[in-house]
């Protein structure tokens, strides 16, 4: 697969959807193919063979569509299901019997000696009534399903016939034209489960998702490992896999585990047709698949003559499975298999939809892989416990989700920070060479196996690169084939057209391009992915055939071996965004090297940003935020950096009875009760970290006449208070009083005979509440409930919560997608079952279409003999005042990210003119200079590269903590260098007061060569400089002086170590500047703290240090640092 960029760019995801719906029909037409050739060719079927010749022969289109055709009918609506259970399909409106699977009539019909007599036995034919064939309440429950709109929802109804008294489970599903229902038997060793949908079945897997929801995210693999031993556990199989889908669809055995002495399947790759496109179609609609016994006879379907239409039985549990997957589970030893399907968001950037968008605007759904069990005899897991298998593979499926979020992140954070260091590179040379040949370099952007570039007509060559002719040809192809596009991609160049494909092997299948110009180009390769593959079991032996029919997962291997040996992994989306990035910088920085005269100053790019407007901004919102704490009807509190509070407004003097004067310069601490003191300095201790809380519980103290009240209880936002500076200077709490809502809560669970009248209650105090019985029906919707979401308490009442009532999709009140409807279950189901729950961020859209966000408290109900009886579920919606208090707080916060994304604009734009002053200073070497000129401007080269060195250390996430990864280059250099270059940087500051600057350092240093990081050390001592400079008097003087002891360490290397003093006149540097340079986290940082702080780390790293020195009317910085240099000639 290959595709070209052209100039102006398509989107990502455009290309990913596009090349996927190929792909599909591509492996659909072959799936179809290799079906036919099964069918057709009695034991000569050869499924290796077959896979190499079907993906390099194109037979005629008309013959492949009709294949095609058959093959999806065959597969969708085979006339067969298994053995374990039997079949009906029903007219809609009648409920009339259109068709039967063959031993439904002895199942469901048979008369028995142990039932009362039957004076009319039911006769099951088409036509038959299917209430006629069960006991009364049996057919009450399966009318009220079938008359559902989602028929699902119940599944599994329970049912009794009347001729056997037998019990069934009922499992319904709608196709078109008619409803398919499945009867399996209860197992009399088997208690039946009488509750509908999830409420059961989510206690048979209450602890497998507890494990899934507890390993720390981060990595897939543990993850995986999790749930195939969950299910392993839960199901009772011999064997359970992860099976994982590739971005070419090929499948990989990601995790498993088996019962001791069973081969291990761990790590093998089998190619895409093991798993037809239909078969994953399938799964997608019905995410769990069971095959009891592949070795029973399938039954047959007998339907009404009249149908115009053969039934699907796309849906149904009992569909049985094609004879060439029979085959092959046998050819396995695997019996018995149980396959859930994990459903997961698709990755597509730009189809990311606003939190208030309804969920039929959601994401795409992909099948990301499946658990797959396998059993060496036949096995019957009854359907509760699938339902319950059903709803932990969701769970899992939320949770790849977060991992595919947090790999992203991860992934985007470290492409960003090579592609700054690339660009770093180019700023220093203006030359493509420097990222080929520097370290880093263009093979650390993307993964790969080797690299090139050309430029100038000439080759550079990097790791398992063509050979020079080689990469010439395939220049000289792109300039003749692709001439209008700006690059390519593609994992096979032999599929991609390249004619010299075939001589480049399989170490060369996969290729990356990015063109700088018609004539540079760089290049990325890939080796063929055979060589990525790891065996997880015994060696593949190539001698193995298919021996007939036989298809054994060793001859599947060898088939993707054979299908992938001219291809690569693929060509990500996000890979080739970076390489475009780069393409970006480097046509960037060439063209400015090249037309110096566009570069533009860096006052004017700095002056761009605008900050007196931003800083304006600032003030705004400080201002409102100042004037909602005294006015708003919501409790709000405020505290300074050393917890002591500032501001406490009418509203919690209210609470709790303490006036304004009272509170104000106590300690928050002294003020909470004491079960509150961990976490409210939890809190604060956060909070003044930049790390802002949300929806905190604790408890306020209450004086005078509200004393005897009790505390009162609030639910907190911790917002920072931040100066001009971005430091944080304090900690607003923004509140909401919870007091009654905790009194209601314990009033249901304590008192249930209060709880009708607490209910019903029109005080406006008692918050929005809904409630469900214990099987799941919705039974209780307060007149709070329905102000808020506009649906009438006759309208939800006996409805099933999870599914009529809330749902992603046809529902009264609709989450925003699967995930949260997955979150919501888990909530409900753990009170039913009798687990703790905590307060949960939940999500809704109400009748007219708004998006309602609040916390949502689950809480069980217990009747006197403390059985549960349901759950209870109070909804906590902030108020109008909180609202707006959190829109300024988003406001300040989506102003400071402007802020951000400014100063990362400036990072960025001063590379052009950067580019520009270092293009110009080449030019002046060229133009005659003289000594002294020379030596301005090497100051001036040396200035720059401190800046860029700067610039580079805008990556770090905190530069003055000694932990930071601030890096030291090693390079010999003079130090004379390093002193004139680091002086040139405070004399115009020193012109403007007066200040003489002198340097008394011996001409025998000055001239040493030493070896260490002169940039970083010229950095710091400018940092010195500016600081002692800015706390000089007018007309004051800055002393330099230096040491230096060498020590010698073997016979060609001597330790040096140099000591620096900078003295100046004056009181000093005052000292809480001082106290910031020693504190590592200071929150109330100065700028000058700050140099100070970062200049201290870099000596650090250096094994050096500083002290500061107070005397009469002066003051001395004293600095140490080692460096080393070589033994004097």
């Amino acid at each position: 697969m290959s595709s070209s960029r052209p100039t102006q760019r398509s989107s990502s995801s455009s290309r990913t959807r596009q090349s996927s719906r190929a792909r599909i029909l591509a492996q659909t037409t072959l799936d179809a193919e290799l079906n036919a050739e099964y069918e057709e060719s009695g034991d000569t079927f050869d499924y290796s063979n077959l896979v190499e010749a079907q993906r390099t022969t194109a037979p005629e289109q008309q013959g492949r569509s009709e294949k095609v055709i058959a093959y999806l009918h065959h597969i969708q609506r085979a006339k067969l299901i298994q053995p374990f259970g039997c079949l009906l399909a029903l007219d809609e409106k009648s409920f009339n019997v259109i068709a039967f699977s063959e031993n439904a009539p002895e199942m469901l019909t048979t008369v028995s000696h142990a039932v009362p007599s039957v004076d009319d036995p039911p006769k099951l034919r088409i036509g038959t009534n299917v209430r006629s064939l069960f006991t009364d309440t049996g057919a009450i429950s399966l009318q009220k399903a079938l008359g559902f709109a989602d028929v699902s929802l119940l599944n599994p109804i329970l049912v009794q016939c009347k001729t056997s008294g037998k019990p069934f489970y009922t499992i319904v599903h709608r196709a078109t034209g008619c409803l398919v229902v499945d009867f399996e038997p209860v197992k009399p060793t088997e208690f039946p489960a009488t509750a509908a949908g999830a409420l059961q079945s989510y206690k048979l897997a209450a602890k497998a998702i507890s494990k899934i929801q507890s390993p720390p995210g981060g990595s897939m693999e543990v993850l995986c490992n999790t749930v195939v031993k969950e299910v392993f556990d839960l199901t009772g199989y011999d064997r359970v896999m992860a099976y994982k889908f590739h971005e070419d669809d090929h499948g990989e055995v990601f995790a498993e585990i088996t019962k001791p002495g069973l081969e291990p399947y761990l790590g093998l790759h089998y190619p895409a047709t093991d798993i037809p496109q239909a078969a994953r179609f399938l799964f997608m609609k019905n995410k769990v698949r069971m095959i009891c016994d592949c070795r029973a006879r399938s039954i047959k379907i007998i339907e009404d003559e009249a149908l115009h239409l053969d039934i699907s039985l796309c849906g149904s549990t009992l569909r049985a499975p094609h004879s060439c997957h029979l085959q092959y589970m046998e050819n396995m030893n695997s019996i018995a298999s149980l396959v859930m399907a994990v459903v997961v968001n698709e990755n597509e950037e730009e189809d990311e939809v606003e939190a208030d968008q309804p969920a039929q605007q959601q994401k795409r759904k992909k099948l990301w892989g499946l658990i797959v069990c396998h059993h060496e005899s036949p096995r019957y897991v009854p359907f509760p416990l699938r339902y319950a298998c059903e709803f932990l593979a969701q769970v899992f499926a939320v949770h790849v989700n977060k991992e595919f979020e947090l790999e992203r992140q991860v992934r985007e954070k470290s492409i960003l920070r090579m592609q700054t260091m690339l660009s770093d590179m180019l700023l220093r040379e203006s030359s493509p060479l420097s990222i080929v040949s520097g370290t880093p370099n263009i093979m650390d952007l993307v993964k790969c196996d080797g690299a090139a570039l050309l430029y100038g007509d000439k080759i550079w060559r990097l790791s398992n690169a063509p050979t020079e002719s080689q990469i010439r040809d395939v220049a000289f192809w792109l300039s003749d084939v692709h001439r209008d596009s700006t690059g390519l991609s593609t994992d096979s160049l032999h599929d991609a057209g390249y004619p010299g494909a075939s001589a480049l092997g399989n170490m060369i299948c996969g290729m990356a391009v990015a063109k700088i110009n018609s004539k540079d180009i760089l290049f990325w390769f890939r080796s063929h992915t055979a060589a990525e593959i790891r065996w997880g079991g015994a060696k593949h032996d190539p001698s193995d055939k298919d021996d007939n029919r036989r298809m054994h997962p060793r001859l599947s291997f060898k088939a993707f071996l054979e299908v992938v040996k001219l291809k690569s992994l693929p060509w990500t989306d996000y890979e080739m965004d970076a390489i475009h990035s780069l393409q970006l910088i480097l046509r960037g920085t060439l063209n400015d090297a090249i037309r110096p005269t566009r570069a533009t100053s860096l006052d004017n790019q700095i002056g761009d940003l605008k900050v007196d407007d931003g800083l304006a901004e600032l003030q705004a919102v400080t201002s409102e935020m100042v004037r909602l704490m005294e006015t708003a009807t919501v409790p709000i509190l405020a505290v300074d950096g050393n917890g002591l509070v500032n501001g406490w407004n009418q509203k919690v003097a209210e609470l709790t009875g303490l006036r304004v004067d009272g509170a104000v310069g106590r300690h928050i601490l002294t003020l909470v009760e004491k079960s509150s003191v961990p976490v409210v300095q939890r809190m604060l201790y956060l909070a003044l970290q930049g790390k802002e809380e949300k929806e905190v519980r604790f408890e306020v103290k209450t004086h005078g006449f509200k004393r005897d009240d009790g505390p009162v209880i609030l639910v907190v936002n911790a917002c920072a208070s931040r100066d001009l500076h971005d430091h944080v200077v304090g900690v607003c709490f923004v509140a909401q009083d919870m007091t009654v809502h905790k009194l209601v809560m314990d009033t249901f669970t304590r008192v249930e005979g209060d709880y009708k009248a607490i209910i019903h209650n029109p005080s406006p105090l008692i918050p929005p509440i809904f409630g469900a019985d214990e099987f799941g029906w919705c039974s209780e919707w307060n007149a709070a409930m329905t102000k808020l979401t506009g649906w009438q308490r006759d309208e939800v009442i006996n409805k099933m919560l999870l599914g009529e009532v809330f749902d992603s999709s046809n529902a009264s009140c609709l989450v925003k997608n699967k995930d949260a409807f997955v979150s919501l279950c888990i909530l409900i189901n753990s009170a039913l079952a009798g687990d703790e729950t905590e307060k949960a961020p939940f999500g809704f859209f109400d009748r007219s279409g708004k998006y309602i966000e609040c916390l949502l408290s689950v809480n069980r109900k217990v009747n006197a003999d403390s059985v549960i009886t349901g759950a209870f579920c109070f909804i906590q919606v902030p108020s109008h005042e909180l609202r707006h208090a959190l829109h300024v707080q988003q406001a300040s916060e989506q102003t400071a990210l402007m802020k951000l994304k400014a100063y990362s604009y400036m990072r960025h734009a001063i590379i052009n003119p950067l580019s520009g002053m270092l293009y110009s200073r080449k030019a002046l070497k060229n133009t005659g200079l003289n000594e002294e000129q020379m030596r301005e401007v090497h100051v001036a080269d040396s200035c720059h590269h401190q800046l860029n060195k700067i610039l580079s250390d805008l990556d770090q996430d905190n530069i003055t903590h000694k932990s930071s990864c601030l890096d030291l280059e090693m390079a010999e250099f003079v130090l004379q260098d390093v002193f004139v270059a680091a002086v040139s940087q405070v004399l115009i500051t020193c012109q403007g007061k007066g200040i003489r600057v002198s340097c008394n350092l011996p001409e025998r240093y000055l001239k040493q060569t030493v070896y260490g990081d002169g940039i970083r050390l010229q950095q710091i001592i400018s940092d010195f400089l500016f600081v002692s400079v800015k706390f000089s008097p007018v007309g004051g003087s800055v002393d330099i002086s230096c040491s230096l002891t060498k020590n010698s360490i073997g016979e060609n290397l001597h330790l040096i170590d140099l000591e620096l003093r900078i003295k100046h006149q004056g009181v000093g540097i005052p000292a809480d500047v001082l106290s910031q340079m020693y504190e590592e986290d200071n929150k109330e940082q100065s700028d000058e703290g700050l140099s100070l702080a970062v200049a201290r780390n870099l000596l650090r790293l250096m094994n050096g240090d500083v002290c500061h020195i107070g005397e009469a009317g002066m003051a001395t910085f004293v600095l140490t640092v080692e460096l080393a240099a070589a033994p004097a000639q």
